[in-house]
């Protein structure tokens, strides 16, 4: 059966590298990422005159879910021409809203389709290395600001994606990371 794969976590989790190393493992995988995008929402930040803030209120309200259903349309149009389609994406707040899954589900079924998430779990501080390292300005105010920023994140696994639909991929350490591209692998390939 044809396969959505969302993998979710807050920034620096490691979802892209987790993302590609998976697409890779998987062959003939479709891989998409949200990020992609940010070109055109640093266009409508400027055309707007507004600071260039992912975290902003004008960015919750005028691009965020915009990037979302851009990313989604462009993976139900690949679910045409391939069996996996992963999208790289928190997904944060849509991960862990029922109404929002079920309609996501509703849409793949009538592309015979299922949903896969792929949480990645990582230590809060380990992330916040990643941020730091990664030295990238759409983090230049959740750096700034880690404190106010950590705690509009959940870190825990989402608890209300039924356990044949959620892997959690443990990305702490290069062990855990190695064993859990194997399980997954196998889960989404079953």
């Amino acid at each position: 059966m044809k396969k959505l794969i969302l993998v979710t976590s807050p920034p620096a989790c490691g979802k892209t590298f987790i993302s590609k190393k998976l697409a890779k493992a998987l062959h003939n995988c479709v891989y998409l990422d949200k990020d992609t995008l940010i070109v055109l929402s640093k266009q409508i930040f400027k055309v707007a005159g507004e600071e260039y803030n992912r975290s902003s209120d004008f960015f919750q309200r005028e691009i965020r879910d915009y990037e979302y259903y851009a990313i989604l349309d462009i993976a139900f149009e690949a679910l045409e021409y391939n069996d996996a389609v992963l999208v790289n994406a928190p997904f944060t707040d849509e991960i862990r809203d029922n109404e929002y899954l079920d309609g996501l589900r509703a849409k793949l079924k009538e592309k015979d389709a299922e949903l896969f998430v792929v949480w990645v779990h990582t230590d809060i501080e380990v992330a916040h290395q990643r941020m730091i390292k990664r030295a990238s300005d759409r983090d230049a105010w959740k750096l700034a600001n880690w404190d106010e920023y950590v705690a509009t994140q959940n870190f825990n696994k989402p608890d209300n994606i039924p356990s044949n639909e959620l892997f959690v991929f443990n990305n702490s350490s290069e062990e855990d990371y190695k064993k859990s591209l194997d399980e997954a692998v196998k889960l989404i390939r079953g």
